[in-house]
């Protein structure tokens, strides 16, 4: 089994950073904002709110998609399948797993599903 103990520390590090920024903005782990966040009594009318509610729900979802990421690319480390694609079986590129350390696919399978 390789030795992932610096990605594993880069992972942790850019999950705290996610799970910080998504309680900064009134949410959860899971990304379900808190039932008392007050969105400011500074709003004219209604259309304001649920505009503001309806950008930090499309913030929220997007370091949630990036939370899971982390969470999915931290549990391939430990099953042993870290830097390993998932479409062909070959290792990934070292450069391609220290730019994106989320990536589950070489360049190549990628490239083909895009």
């Amino acid at each position: 089994m390789a030795d992932y103990s610096a990605a594993r520390e880069v992972l942790l590090g850019l999950r705290n950073r996610l799970v910080h920024r998504l309680r900064e903005l009134g949410a959860n782990e899971s990304g379900d904002l808190r039932r008392d966040l007050d969105f400011g009594e500074g709003f004219a009318d209604a259309a304001a709110i649920t505009a503001e509610r309806t950008e930090v729900l499309g913030i929220v979802d997007s370091l949630k998609v990036h939370l899971d990421q982390v969470d999915a690319s931290m549990a391939r480390i430990e099953a042993g399948t870290y830097g390993t694609c998932a479409g062909c079986s070959n290792r990934i590129a070292p450069e391609r797993m220290e730019a994106r350390p989320v990536s589950r696919l070489c360049i190549n399978c990628k490239s083909a599903r895009s």
